[in-house]
Protein backbone atom coordinates (compact mmCIF):
# COMPACT_ATOMS: atom_id res chain seq x y z
CA UNK A 1 0.00 0.00 0.00
CA UNK A 2 1.82 3.21 -1.13
CA UNK A 3 1.45 6.37 1.88
CA UNK A 4 -0.34 9.92 1.24
CA UNK A 5 1.39 12.84 2.51
CA UNK A 6 0.11 15.99 3.07
CA UNK A 7 2.41 19.23 2.79
CA UNK A 8 1.69 22.49 3.40
CA UNK A 9 2.54 25.79 3.95
CA UNK A 10 0.16 27.09 7.20
CA UNK A 11 0.16 29.52 9.64
CA UNK A 12 -0.28 28.83 13.06
CA UNK A 13 -3.44 29.60 13.49
CA UNK A 14 -4.36 26.66 10.21
CA UNK A 15 -4.63 28.97 7.14
CA UNK A 16 -3.26 27.53 3.79
CA UNK A 17 -4.83 30.08 1.54
CA UNK A 18 -2.41 31.81 -1.27
CA UNK A 19 0.74 31.24 0.13
CA UNK A 20 2.24 32.18 -2.96
CA UNK A 21 0.80 35.28 -3.96
CA UNK A 22 -2.84 33.84 -5.60
CA UNK A 23 -4.90 36.64 -6.13
CA UNK A 24 -8.33 37.01 -4.39
CA UNK A 25 -7.23 37.13 -0.58
CA UNK A 26 -6.31 39.50 1.44
CA UNK A 27 -3.17 38.32 3.15
CA UNK A 28 -1.62 36.24 -0.12
CA UNK A 29 1.34 36.42 -0.47
CA UNK A 30 1.74 35.48 3.23
CA UNK A 31 4.61 33.29 3.06
CA UNK A 32 7.34 36.04 2.27
CA UNK A 33 6.07 39.42 2.78
CA UNK A 34 6.72 39.38 6.63
CA UNK A 35 8.98 36.18 6.78
CA UNK A 36 13.07 36.25 6.39
CA UNK A 37 13.40 34.16 3.54
CA UNK A 38 15.55 30.98 5.24
CA UNK A 39 16.69 28.42 2.29
CA UNK A 40 17.32 25.67 4.79
CA UNK A 41 13.54 26.00 5.25
CA UNK A 42 12.46 25.04 2.22
CA UNK A 43 14.89 21.92 2.12
CA UNK A 44 12.38 19.81 2.84
CA UNK A 45 10.45 20.64 -0.64
CA UNK A 46 13.47 19.02 -2.70
CA UNK A 47 13.07 16.27 -0.69
CA UNK A 48 9.81 15.55 -1.22
CA UNK A 49 9.99 15.84 -4.48
CA UNK A 50 13.31 13.00 -4.90
CA UNK A 51 10.83 10.79 -2.54
CA UNK A 52 7.21 11.10 -4.08
CA UNK A 53 6.40 8.79 -6.95
CA UNK A 54 3.09 10.41 -7.47
CA UNK A 55 1.50 14.23 -7.23
CA UNK A 56 -2.16 14.36 -6.61
CA UNK A 57 -4.28 17.23 -6.60
CA UNK A 58 -7.54 18.65 -6.23
CA UNK A 59 -9.34 20.84 -9.40
CA UNK A 60 -8.31 24.41 -8.43
CA UNK A 61 -4.66 23.69 -7.18
CA UNK A 62 -4.73 21.78 -10.73
CA UNK A 63 -5.89 24.50 -12.39
CA UNK A 64 -3.56 27.39 -10.45
CA UNK A 65 -0.34 25.08 -10.89
CA UNK A 66 -0.31 23.41 -14.76
CA UNK A 67 0.27 26.47 -16.43
CA UNK A 68 3.18 27.13 -13.76
CA UNK A 69 5.11 24.11 -12.61
CA UNK A 70 5.89 22.50 -15.70
CA UNK A 71 7.95 25.36 -16.81
CA UNK A 72 10.03 25.79 -13.60
CA UNK A 73 12.99 24.46 -12.73
CA UNK A 74 11.87 24.16 -9.02
CA UNK A 75 9.47 21.75 -9.68
CA UNK A 76 11.37 19.57 -12.61
CA UNK A 77 10.65 16.84 -11.16
CA UNK A 78 7.15 16.65 -10.56
CA UNK A 79 6.66 17.15 -14.57
CA UNK A 80 7.84 13.33 -14.93
CA UNK A 81 5.78 11.64 -12.23
CA UNK A 82 2.49 10.22 -12.81
CA UNK A 83 -0.31 13.24 -11.28
CA UNK A 84 -3.70 12.56 -10.00
CA UNK A 85 -6.47 15.10 -10.37
CA UNK A 86 -9.54 14.58 -8.03
CA UNK A 87 -12.45 16.17 -9.38
CA UNK A 88 -16.04 15.30 -10.70
CA UNK A 89 -16.03 18.15 -13.22
CA UNK A 90 -12.71 18.06 -14.80
CA UNK A 91 -12.89 16.67 -18.23
CA UNK A 92 -9.73 14.83 -19.71
CA UNK A 93 -9.55 17.67 -22.59
CA UNK A 94 -9.07 20.31 -19.74
CA UNK A 95 -5.66 18.57 -18.80
CA UNK A 96 -2.29 20.02 -19.61
CA UNK A 97 -1.00 18.60 -22.43
CA UNK A 98 2.93 19.75 -21.12
CA UNK A 99 2.93 18.39 -18.01
CA UNK A 100 3.15 14.43 -18.14
CA UNK A 101 0.70 11.70 -17.17
CA UNK A 102 -2.47 13.08 -16.21
CA UNK A 103 -5.38 11.15 -14.55
CA UNK A 104 -8.72 12.16 -13.42
CA UNK A 105 -9.77 10.46 -10.30
CA UNK A 106 -14.08 10.85 -9.66
CA UNK A 107 -14.09 10.17 -6.35
CA UNK A 108 -12.16 9.16 -2.75
CA UNK A 109 -13.02 6.11 -3.27
CA UNK A 110 -10.73 6.14 -6.35
CA UNK A 111 -7.66 8.03 -4.36
CA UNK A 112 -8.48 4.82 -1.69
CA UNK A 113 -7.89 2.22 -4.95
CA UNK A 114 -4.76 4.16 -5.92
CA UNK A 115 -3.35 4.30 -2.55
CA UNK A 116 -3.84 0.71 -2.80
CA UNK A 117 -1.71 -0.09 -5.53
CA UNK A 118 2.01 -0.93 -5.41
CA UNK A 119 4.19 2.15 -5.55
CA UNK A 120 6.22 4.87 -3.62
CA UNK A 121 4.59 7.58 -1.50
CA UNK A 122 2.03 10.06 -3.03
CA UNK A 123 2.55 13.82 -1.79
CA UNK A 124 -0.52 16.12 -2.13
CA UNK A 125 0.23 20.30 -2.41
CA UNK A 126 -2.18 22.86 -2.18
CA UNK A 127 -6.09 21.44 -2.22
CA UNK A 128 -7.32 22.81 1.35
CA UNK A 129 -10.70 20.96 0.34
CA UNK A 130 -9.05 17.82 -1.20
CA UNK A 131 -7.04 17.89 2.28
CA UNK A 132 -9.76 18.05 4.50
CA UNK A 133 -11.88 15.50 2.65
CA UNK A 134 -8.96 12.98 2.56
CA UNK A 135 -8.47 13.38 6.25
CA UNK A 136 -11.84 12.96 7.11
CA UNK A 137 -11.67 9.63 5.18
CA UNK A 138 -8.74 8.39 6.68
CA UNK A 139 -6.55 8.54 3.88
CA UNK A 140 -3.68 10.82 4.52
CA UNK A 141 -0.53 8.95 6.28
CA UNK A 142 1.56 12.02 7.01
CA UNK A 143 2.01 15.55 7.14
CA UNK A 144 4.82 17.96 6.08
CA UNK A 145 3.95 21.04 7.41
CA UNK A 146 6.13 24.07 7.46
CA UNK A 147 4.68 26.38 10.31
CA UNK A 148 4.43 30.19 9.96
CA UNK A 149 4.66 32.07 12.71
CA UNK A 150 1.66 34.29 11.78
CA UNK A 151 -1.83 34.43 12.86
CA UNK A 152 -3.87 34.93 9.63
CA UNK A 153 -7.15 34.50 10.81
CA UNK A 154 -9.99 34.12 8.01
CA UNK A 155 -8.85 31.86 4.52
CA UNK A 156 -8.66 28.35 3.23
CA UNK A 157 -7.73 25.85 6.28
CA UNK A 158 -5.88 22.55 6.09
CA UNK A 159 -7.97 20.62 8.54
CA UNK A 160 -11.22 20.45 8.63
CA UNK A 161 -14.11 21.53 11.54
CA UNK A 162 -16.33 18.04 10.86
CA UNK A 163 -16.99 16.81 14.26
CA UNK A 164 -15.45 13.52 14.49
CA UNK A 165 -13.11 11.23 17.32
CA UNK A 166 -9.45 12.71 18.07
CA UNK A 167 -6.92 11.74 15.52
CA UNK A 168 -3.53 10.90 17.03
CA UNK A 169 -0.20 12.32 15.56
CA UNK A 170 3.02 11.67 15.79
CA UNK A 171 5.68 13.75 15.67
CA UNK A 172 8.56 12.23 13.66
CA UNK A 173 10.67 15.13 12.87
CA UNK A 174 11.00 18.94 13.77
CA UNK A 175 13.27 21.64 13.22
CA UNK A 176 12.67 25.31 14.01
CA UNK A 177 14.61 28.20 11.80
CA UNK A 178 15.60 30.90 12.62
CA UNK A 179 13.35 33.10 10.87
CA UNK A 180 10.28 31.66 13.04
CA UNK A 181 9.51 28.40 10.02
CA UNK A 182 8.86 25.07 11.99
CA UNK A 183 9.09 21.99 10.08
CA UNK A 184 6.86 19.30 11.45
CA UNK A 185 6.77 16.15 10.10
CA UNK A 186 3.72 13.78 11.45
CA UNK A 187 2.63 9.97 10.74
CA UNK A 188 -0.87 9.60 11.43
CA UNK A 189 -1.41 7.00 14.10
CA UNK A 190 -3.81 4.26 13.33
Amino acid sequence: MRSLISTAFISLDGVVEAPGGEPGYRNSGWTFKDIEFESEAYDIKGREQSEAAALLLGRVSYEAFSPIWPGMQEFAGYKAMPKYVVSTTLRVDDLASNWGETTILRSLEDVAALKATEGGPIIVHGSASLNQSLADAGLIDRYHLLVYPLLLGAGKRLFSTTDKDAQKLQLVESKAYANGIQLNVFDVVR
